[in-house]
């Protein structure tokens, strides 16, 4: 039987999902799964959906990306802790009984990653920016830390949007002036979740030691900020730390197969952006 996955989102004709897939794929030898692309805004999520034979066609599930995360919760069946806490399901599972399942591999990649790195616990933490992802790096830092966030921000909605979140996530969260961002490195552990360019100003005004950072944007790489970090021997980690972790456990729910090829698909992310 012929098995298909595709991710969705509008734009996605630049999405890296499906050479990070297909190539987890090919190293497990699965030549009856295939990974796809479509172009699928919040208008056409629902008849598209419909419109996937369940299982009989092969389907076995879908990525979201924006801005589909939050439009997809009204047509599931079920949805999973992590998507319930941040409000974004990034995974739709088809199970063999034709339900639609939820979930939100964003956050335990996230985890994952700094794991990987070394990064278990940290006493406090911050965030930088106030928007999908920085939701997910709260749920994140909830299993991370006993201590404060500090979300740095531009607006007081978004600061109250961030405290009432970490309120649900058991997290205390505290919200500082976007202005004052280069203090946020001086946490052990700072999320940058915005847009590129935006924390540009902020590499120039670092502490002598700032702690470890996440930078969840991988092109154009490094980041201003990310570089400065790093040459002040700061651990650094990137977007497509975030994006492989996360796009691995979608892997796993997908095709069942308990261990993605996390190294395959790193290469693969690797190889694209060079290219």
């Amino acid at each position: 039987m012929h098995h298909r996955a595709a991710v969705l989102g509008s734009p996605i004709a630049h999405s890296l999902s499906p050479v990070l897939h297909n190539a987890g794929y090919a190293a497990l030898g699965l030549t009856d799964w295939e990974y796809g692309r479509f172009e699928v805004d919040e208008a056409g999520l629902p008849a598209f959906v419909e419109g996937l034979a369940v299982r009989r066609d092969g389907w076995a599930g879908c990525s979201l990306t924006m801005p589909l995360k939050r439009a997809v919760i009204p047509l599931l069946d079920e949805v999973g802790e992590a998507a319930l806490a941040v409000d974004a399901v990034n995974t739709l599972v088809f199970e063999p009984d034709g339900r639609r399942r939820g979930d939100n591999t964003d956050v335990p990649g996230l985890v994952a990653a700094l794991r990987e790195r070394g990064i278990e616990r940290v006493e406090r933490a911050a965030v930088l920016g106030a928007g999908a992802t920085a939701s997910s790096a709260l749920a994140a830092l909830a299993q991370l830390t006993d201590g404060e966030v500090t979300v740095y921000v531009r607006s007081p909605e978004r600061a109250r949007e961030m405290r009432e979140l970490g309120e649900r996530l058991g997290l205390t969260v505290l919200a500082a002036d976007w202005a004052d961002g280069a203090r946020a490195l001086e946490a052990p552990l700072t999320v940058s979740t915005t847009p590129v360019g935006a924390t540009d100003a902020f590499a120039e005004r670092l502490t002598a030691t700032p702690g470890a950072l996440f930078d969840v944007l991988y092109h154009p790489w490094p980041t201003a900020l990310a570089a400065a970090c790093a040459a002040r021997g700061a651990t650094v980690l990137g977007g497509l730390d975030l994006l492989v972790h996360q796009a691995v456990l979608q892997f796993e729910q997908f095709t069942g197969v308990p261990e993605g090829p996390l190294a395959a698909m790193r290469a693969a992310g690797e190889a694209a952006l060079r290219g």
